[in-house]
């Protein structure tokens, strides 16, 4: 079954610490995101500032060919109805095709937080998802704090699921808000869930409060979930979301399940640097897959047998994710670094032109390209200074 990649950058992301778009950088950013094949797109919460208001009413100018935009809100207050609750009543004014709403899983939440008893809880969030559900074509609720809810009381964790199942929601997303959780558990609570809500999609929200984000949805995907969200790069509050940079070709290349396309997956990092750079933040070159780095290989020793056969050094092919491979040079390398990085700069060495000096000239020559003026005794001196100009 395909898996639904809903990116909340735009949303999510952007309360992210230096993570400022204008309404113009999210329009740009979401059209990226639509040709990058994200099935949905939440784009912010209509209502709750200008940015956001101006940047649905942009939207409704976007030509998108495969996303679908969302809007995303809170459900009513307690002192409010539906229909006279500004928030709500702004999700309709934003025309998307998609709504999402958040409510409240944990009990801790309920009675600390909004103050209300744990069955005004359910009345509200069965009142607002059937409101909605009733007048948008899809409507998506997402479960906050659902796993330190289901942790305090899974009897109410699951109630508040079947109050927004049976009140229409089409989707029901569960969210580790604080990040904390871990991989078995949330594979555990996650097959729970299927067991108990089987006539709604499941879907998983993870922050990375614990550096587990990735894991966790990729933990709830396994479980049975059918929706992941994230934010490109893993931008967000505190220590960010789930990195859809890293789960989707997890997705794609490890577990086999399809998610935005081998298409697609080739302009991953494309995507990551178009994101980062709209964002004005320097894209991470240590990211799995899409960073400088993910296919850099510096040790001799790795050169040697990447050149043999990539795959003793790299768990995939670069290409598939839109990368390339990269031969550093230092006094770590190897014979093997000097010939892959004149080869890459169009230097035909030749593989029998043997160095005059000991194996050991060729740590010698490796630190020496950093030094162009320093001549070299030996058959690689005049490329060397080439190298160091690269």
């Amino acid at each position: 079954m395909k898996i639904e990649i809903y990116d909340t950058t735009l949303r999510d992301g952007s309360q992210g610490e230096s993570v400022n778009f204008s309404s113009q950088d999210k329009c740009r950013v979401a059209e990226q995101l639509d040709v990058a094949g994200m099935d949905f797109i939440e784009g912010g919460w209509p209502g709750s500032n200008p940015r956001d208001v101006d940047f649905f009413e942009r939207a409704r100018s976007l030509k998108l060919t495969h996303a679908r935009l969302a809007a995303f809100g809170a459900t009513r207050r307690h002192s409010l109805t539906c229909e006279t609750d500004p928030s709500v009543q702004a999700l309709l004014r934003a025309e998307t095709p998609v709504v999402t709403i958040f409510g409240k899983s944990w009990n801790l939440h309920v009675t600390d937080a909004l103050r209300l008893t744990l069955e005004e809880n359910l009345e509200i969030i069965a009142d607002t998802v059937r409101y909605l559900a009733e007048r948008v074509p899809l409507m998506i609720y997402d479960a906050e704090h659902f796993f330190d809810g289901y942790r305090a009381d899974a009897a109410y964790a699951l109630k508040t699921l079947k109050a927004a199942a049976e009140a229409g929601a089409q989707r029901i997303v569960l969210c580790d808000t604080n990040g904390g959780s871990l991989p078995d558990e949330i594979a555990r609570v996650t097959q729970t869930v299927k067991a108990e809500i089987v006539a709604v999609p499941l879907g998983i929200h993870c922050h990375n409060d614990g550096d587990l984000a990735v894991a966790n949805s990729l933990a709830a995907i396994g479980a049975g979930a059918t929706h992941v969200q994230g934010t490109i790069n893993g931008y967000g509050e505190r220590c960010g979301n789930a990195n859809l940079c890293s789960v989707i070709p997890n997705l794609e290349l490890k577990l086999r399940r399809q998610s935005i396309g081998p298409d697609a997956l080739k302009r991953l990092r494309d995507t990551a640097r178009f994101v980062s750079e709209i964002a004005n933040l320097s894209l991470d070159r240590r990211a799995a897959f899409i960073g400088d780095s993910a296919f850099a290989h510096k040790g001799g020793v790795h050169v040697s047998a990447v050149e043999r056969n990539p795959e003793t050094y790299e768990h995939v092919r670069p290409e598939l994710v839109g990368n390339r491979r990269r031969i550093l040079v230092s006094d770590l390398s190897g014979r093997s670094n000097v010939l892959a990085k004149s080869r890459e700069l169009g230097l035909e060495l030749g593989e029998n032109n043997a160095c005059s000096t000991s194996s050991n000239a060729w740590s010698t020559t490796a630190m020496n390209l950093r030094r162009p003026r320093r001549a070299l005794n030996c058959w690689c001196a005049k490329p060397a200074a080439r190298i160091a100009r690269f």
